[in-house]
């Protein structure tokens, strides 16, 4: 007996026999302006452990950064995240106060629908809490809010020499952000509520 227990015991020990309570991963897909952005403001939330780039909601298979535009897709950003570190309400909470959800025609200097601002909802959840949190920002800004919240079809991770931009390239980057006028038009907007990610 005494030796089953020390086996037992061991066991536990050495972690042969102790149970997992990690969360599983949790997935939110975001448009919201240039992916490039995107990407970067949410890398620095804690409990993200990975984002991607890609394309969304368009016609057609396969999409590109020549061919997107054409589809109809936007630009949106995968997001991994640990649910257990960070929720998915304080993730839309963090969207809506990192883009401008009031203009309809694109975000910042780079208009058309492909920059445009949606939530893709991967559930009937998501898609609640999601249009809780557009009205949330509604009230905040007391404005009309144009993100759009749809139900999430195929995400199409975007060219190699996207991922991660911020990082490969990060002169190029903090040029055309401040280029573009995003955190000047945040700040204007959503005051000491703006959300910039590293630029914070």
């Amino acid at each position: 007996m005494r030796s089953t227990v020390f086996l037992l015991m061991a066991g536990v020990a050495l972690g042969a026999t102790a149970p997992s309570n990690a969360a599983e991963p949790a997935t939110a897909i975001f448009a919201g302006g240039c992916f490039w952005c995107v990407e970067s403001d949410f890398d620095h939330v804690d409990g993200v452990t990975r984002t991607i780039s890609g394309y969304i909601g368009g016609s057609g298979a396969n999409p590109t950064y020549k061919s997107h535009t054409a589809g109809g897709f936007k630009e949106a950003v995968e997001i991994t995240y640990d649910p257990e570190m960070v929720s998915y309400d304080e993730l839309l909470r963090l969207f809506f106060r990192s883009v401008d959800p009031t203009d309809g025609g694109g975000q910042f200097c780079d208009r058309g629908a492909s920059y445009s601002t949606a939530v893709y909802a991967l559930d009937d959840a998501q898609a609640r809490a999601a249009e809780a949190a557009k009205i949330e920002a509604a009230a905040a800004l007391q404005q009309p809010i144009k993100t759009e919240i749809v139900d999430a079809p195929k995400f199409w991770p975007a060219e190699d020499y996207h991922q991660d931009y911020y990082r490969k390239n990060p002169l190029q980057y903090k040029f055309y952000r401040f280029r573009c006028g995003r955190d000047a038009r945040l700040k204007e907007l959503w005051g000491d509520q703006a959300y910039y990610g590293q630029n914070s």
